[in-house]
């Protein structure tokens, strides 16, 4: 069901940010979106012409109150294996330390996970001098399982080259499977105790649709594509993503943190733009989905604006469909 009353809202107007991930940090709502620019790179499949080159944090004391601007909390300058293409970040919290998860590309335009610490929300963040060992891909997602520790979520096909692997090696000629054949699954594994290396090889996060069957590569709209969300709510694990060519945001559920998950249907129809890249924090008790358009750079899909809108579910726990042109 579509509940068309739901209207969203833009929260910053002197910069283009996108791909926004929100968490509750010392009772404050904190925002990191990555900081898109016009780098005059060409727009091509492989997403070059989303050239970012830092990240902002963001804070905000009440949901429909001011916002406040940190400013850059980490360069790629200042990155010392990166090169180019700061993506999509995410923020956890352990022991008063705060550790940002972002992916980039190194030298060699590979993409790879990294880790930058701050004693302070807000930042500034301070790079590790290599990558996470053994990670690949994008879209990093950082889930605290009560009493279990921190667990990691990411991966991203096209541009963020998940396609180029197989059991967490790089083949030699990276492709997607065939449409009949099973969908890249997006990946999860258990951070280390000092938070900053996989303790574990990552495992495939499978999904399932209505009938027990893993999701098809041909099946655009509903497998998945990129940014991977987790949250909890009512003891249920849900997963969140894009659909990317297929401009939705879907979800799937499980019982457990590694899944199998099970489809579910669409968060959020398609927006202006492209892709869609999201998070969903809950906030003074109720829960708030943060994602982008591109309405306000007239289009464009490399310049986007984040927003915030209320996110509803139903009694049995399915989440409310939101109009993205709302």
């Amino acid at each position: 069901m579509i509940d068309m009353r739901m209207k969203s809202r833009y929260l910053v107007k002197d910069l283009y940010t996108a791909d926004p991930s929100a968490h509750v940090f010392e009772e404050k709502l904190f925002i990191y979106p990555s900081h898109d620019i016009e780098s005059g790179v060409p727009e091509n499949d492989n997403g070059d012409h989303f050239n970012m080159r830092d990240y902002h944090a963001y804070s905000m004391d009440d949901i429909n109150g001011e916002i406040t601007d940190h400013g850059v909390i980490l360069d790629v300058d200042d990155v010392p294996w990166a090169s180019r293409q700061m993506w999509d970040s995410d923020v956890a919290c352990k022991d008063g330390k705060y550790y940002l998860y972002f992916s980039a590309k190194d030298k060699n335009d590979v993409f790879h996970l990294g880790v930058a610490v701050s004693d302070t929300p807000e930042g500034p963040f301070k790079a590790q001098t290599h990558p996470m060992m053994g990670s690949y891909s994008i879209d990093p997602c950082v889930y605290e399982n009560e009493g279990e520790g921190h667990y990691i979520f990411f991966g991203g096909i096209w541009g963020g080259q998940l396609q180029r692997y197989r059991d967490n090696n790089a083949i030699e000629c990276g492709a997607e499977p065939a449409d009949i054949e099973d969908a890249l699954c997006p990946k999860v594994a258990r951070l280390s105790d000092d938070m900053l290396e996989f303790a574990e090889a990552p495992k495939d996060l499978l999904i399932y649709n209505e009938n027990g069957e893993l999701l098809r590569a041909g099946d655009h709209d509903r497998r998945f594509f990129e940014a991977s969300w987790l949250h909890q709510y009512k003891g249920k694990y849900y997963f969140s993503y894009s659909t990317g060519n297929t401009h939705k945001l879907c979800y799937a559920i499980s019982d457990n943190l590694y899944g199998p998950y099970t489809y579910q249907g669409v968060i959020l129809t398609p927006v202006v733009g492209w892709t869609i890249h999201h998070s969903i924090c809950e906030f003074k008790g109720k829960w708030y989905l943060f994602h982008h358009d591109s309405v306000p750079s007239g289009g464009k899909t490399w310049l986007r604006s984040m927003k915030v809108q209320e996110l509803e579910y139903t009694e049995d726990g399915k989440i409310m469909t939101m109009d993205g042109m709302g």
